[in-house]
């Protein structure tokens, strides 16, 4: 070990005091069998307004969210569970977050504050690059709004982290008080932490909650079901517990040598929706909209019924698609939004049970068990009724890409770097980290073609801020070894002839995910073609603020273990 990582590792153990202690007991961790599934009650969360209204016109609003510790109960049969939770207040915190339903065109400011103790709950990494205050006035974070189009001193810089009563700050904080214009297309889009390097701990901890963006003029036309019965948004993630109802994560890393906690991914054995572990819903013989997130660390989900309902796709991410198109199963990555139609009229029997069956790590890992195979229960009333809610054969139509008003096209390449004994050591985007100046500087109002070549084998959901993309085709690299070997030596896809070995096999973007999203999964060993644009999508406007201030957007890797440590780069849109 060099000397300089030594003095790093010293000076996280000194100041560890903030965040608590490494040598977390690994005993007591809970057999999921222990707990009984679909006992629980599904959660609607809190709604808040992010609107005023006077005299029937929507008025920008301001409000207040912190974030506190507190307990949460997971289970019925499962200890109340320490927790960082969003809300107006600690009473009201919940796990996840309230649900903030703003209007399009109209201002929700919010001034998030933080609450959190001067100890972590979880185990945490000082070797990787973290935000770490020099007084010990409580954990840092910072809020991410996750497909909002925003200015950037209100997109959650990982270095805009702030303490308690912004005694403290990161480099890049700018402002107390967030500005979210809401002039984007409607969906679905939601907010979580993105402190540098405490992402994926400050998630697991409950630091999570949706936002939604609604367009009544173009969307109630549509006839989908509405209203706070039929149409539910569902935040899905993976736990994994003690016997005193803690939340469990490994407090010892795959190469504690190097990096003395982080570990690849965190899996956990409990699925929890909307703050519990494989709840129940009483649903009537009619249809109803689902808007799911995945808010897991690193786990994929391939949903699917066991009794052979469908899902009806309307959106996918932060926009609509132009069809519905109708599926038996449904892959999610990390961060990944797909907005379906569920018609339980449909149902043979009186009960459906939502399961999963991806692999974890995605796609070569672990088969599912029986507590992470199943997702939750929908009992199904017997009663059939008269259905006013319908699926069009049109939704809503944004402009197709076009590959030719592509500005220039960039290579973005995925590198896993790993110990002599062939475990992961940390992961790049180009082979830079993130502290090296950007490289990626689009103009704001262009289009630019990204060629992405995945070199390591795990699936990577790609998350681009700012940026809506297409995803247009994937193409399997040949010779990878080779190819992987020049582009190891010189990070360069052009000199590295990459049209040599770009010339696999082809897998299409299927029908649900052809639309405009944030988000994509980088499949292990192609290269994966996006149209990305920077600029509203639904309309030729230019953006309200000015998207080449400081401190700029980023682009990273949604795995969130991969993401702290370090696949995460900087990016700089000018003028």
């Amino acid at each position: 070990m060099s000397s300089t990582r030594r003095l790093i590792i010293l000076f996280g153990l000194i100041i560890l005091g903030l965040f608590g202690s490494l040598s977390w007991a690994e005993d007591n961790l809970l057999n999921p069998s222990k707990l009984k599934m679909f006992v629980d009650e599904l959660p609607d969360m809190p709604k808040i307004p992010g609107f005023d209204v006077f005299d029937g016109v929507p008025k920008p609003k301001y409000l207040n969210i912190g974030m506190f510790r507190k307990k949460w109960k997971f289970h019925r049969d499962l200890a109340p569970t320490p927790v960082f939770a969003y809300g107006e207040s600690k009473s009201k915190a919940t796990v996840p977050g309230p649900t903030i339903e703003a209007v399009y065109g109209v201002d929700t400011y919010v001034t998030w504050r933080n609450h959190l103790p001067p100890k972590h709950i979880l185990p945490w990494d000082p070797t990787i690059p973290t935000a770490v205050p020099t007084t010990r006035k409580g954990v840092p974070a910072v809020v991410h709004l996750h497909g909002g189009i925003d200015e950037p001193a209100s997109d959650g810089n990982s270095n805009a982290w702030f303490t308690g009563g912004f005694r403290e700050v990161g480099p890049t904080w700018a402002q107390r008080t967030y500005r979210y214009r809401n002039h984007q297309q409607p969906g679905n889009l939601w907010y979580h932490d993105h402190a540098m390097g405490l992402t994926r701990v400050n998630l697991l901890a409950g630091l999570i909650g949706s936002y939604v963006i609604r367009h009544p003029e173009i969307e109630g036309p549509l006839g989908l079901p509405s209203g706070p019965e039929f149409d539910r948004v569902l935040v899905v993630f993976d736990r994994s517990f003690r016997t005193d109802g803690s939340i469990y994560m490994n407090s010892t890393g795959n190469n504690p040598s190097i990096h003395p906690q982080w570990q690849p991914e965190y899996f956990g054995d409990a699925i929890i929706v909307n703050g519990k572990a494989w709840p129940r819903l009483t649903v009537r013989r009619r249809k109803y909209r689902f808007r799911i997130i995945n808010a897991s660390n690193a786990r994929f989900f391939r949903f699917f019924f066991t009794n052979g309902l469908r899902f009806i796709h309307v959106g996918s991410d932060s926009a609509y698609l132009s069809r519905p198109v109708v599926t038996k199963d449904v892959l999610l990555g990390p961060s990944e939004i797909t907005d379906v139609v569920v018609d339980f009229s449909e149902s043979k029997s009186g009960s459906a049970i939502l399961a999963n069956d991806a692999p974890y790590p995605y796609p070569s890992g672990d088969p599912v068990n029986e507590a992470n195979g199943k997702v939750m229960k929908f009992v199904i009333n017997s009663h059939p009724e008269v259905d006013t809610w319908r699926v069009p054969r049109k939704l809503i139509e944004y402009p197709r890409p076009d590959l030719s008003s592509a500005s220039r096209t960039r290579y973005i390449a995925m590198y896993e770097y790993t110990s002599p004994t062939d475990e992961p050591t940390h992961l790049y985007l180009n082979a830079k980290p993130y502290e090296a100046p950007a490289t990626e500087t689009p103009r704001a109002g262009t289009a630019e073609i990204w060629e992405v070549i995945n070199l390591t084998e795990d699936n990577h959901p790609l998350h681009i801020h700012l940026g809506l993309f297409v995803a247009v085709e994937q193409t399997q690299l040949v010779h990878v070894e080779e190819f992987k070997s020049c582009m190891t030596k010189y990070n360069d896809a052009v000199k590295c002839k990459i049209s040599k070995y770009a010339r696999g096999r082809k897998i299409q973007v299927p029908a649900h995910e052809s639309g405009w999203k944030n988000v994509y999964k980088m499949t292990p060993g192609f290269v994966t073609k996006i149209l990305v644009r920077f600029s509203y999508i639904h309309s030729n406007a230019s953006y309200p603020f000015d998207a080449t201030a400081e401190p700029g957007y980023v682009y990273h890797c949604h795995i969130l273990d991969h993401e702290d440590n370090a696949m995460m780069r900087p990016l700089k849109i000018i003028s």
